[in-house]
């Protein structure tokens, strides 16, 4: 009987572990920069919206959990997500080189290339290369920022970084900036297709290995088990058109996931 009962302990245990695993997860906190709509913003209510905040909490409904949104400035979502004040980045963080030495990546949200929006009839290009000299607009802790620093310094240009994006189009628009680098899609879709953007344009989609395409989640190294978690919501909502909707619902009949 003893032997039996060992026996039967010791089958039980992994799928008892396997349990106790699950029940770990009754909720996922994610950090957020409610400050770059359409994809996280602060709705008149006080209530968070957007692509991001929709696509995170159906991944949250298909696993089963509770999402908590936690606010943090862009510029310090690493060192507060290895502070362990949230558990994951759900903020539009695009994957480089440099960030996964900190951190991992989930599998992809959607895409997201860089462009210079500057003013139509502007007496310079919307290329990287036709900003010498001139006052170029980013967002605070961006890799857009980076790449402007790294690049666009060096051929002169003055660099104003601010904490929202919005910051940026309202400079451009009132003439203290000659151009903004930023996301191209967030770009059409907040301003240059609103009556504000009407007299600005984007430029083509800047190719450098700094300025990558793909946007993820950014998790702690070690939580492997959270990671293989959230790509299975992930893949759970692409399998059932949930993604779908969401992406009609914020870009129409824009594909912002296949290159």
């Amino acid at each position: 009987m003893t032997r039996l009962r060992t026996l039967c302990a010791a089958l039980l245990l992994p799928l008892c572990a396997t349990a106790a695993q699950a029940q770990e997860w009754k909720e996922i906190r994610f950090g957020v920069f409610p400050e770059y709509p359409p994809f996280e913003s602060v709705a008149a209510d006080g209530s968070l919206q957007g692509f991001d905040i929709d696509l995170g909490n159906a991944i949250c409904a298909k696993l089963e959990v509770k999402c908590v949104w936690v606010h943090n400035e862009f510029d310090g979502m690493i060192p507060a997500l290895r502070a362990r004040k949230f558990d994951a980045i759900m903020s539009s963080m695009a994957v480089t080189p440099a960030r996964q030495k900190q951190i991992d990546f989930s599998n992809r949200l959607f895409l997201s290339p860089t462009s210079v929006i500057t003013r139509k009839g502007a007496d310079f290009g919307d290329t990287p290369e036709s900003l010498e000299g001139k006052q170029v607009g980013v967002l605070q802790g961006s890799l857009q920022e980076a790449y402007a620093r790294a690049h666009l310094a060096k051929l002169g240009a003055q660099i104003k970084a601010y904490q929202s994006q919005s910051q940026n189009y309202a400079d451009l628009q009132n003439g203290r900036l000659d151009a903004t680098l930023t996301d191209k899609l967030e770009a059409q879709l907040n301003f240059l297709s609103k009556p504000e953007g009407a007299d600005f344009k984007s430029g083509p989609a800047i190719k450098d290995p700094t300025l990558p395409l793909d946007i993820a989640m950014g998790l702690r190294k070690n939580d492997k088990e959270l990671l293989e978690l959230l790509n299975k919501g992930i893949a759970a909502v692409h399998a059932d058109g949930t993604y779908e909707q969401i992406q009609k619902k914020y870009v129409g009949d824009l594909d912002i996931y296949h290159e």
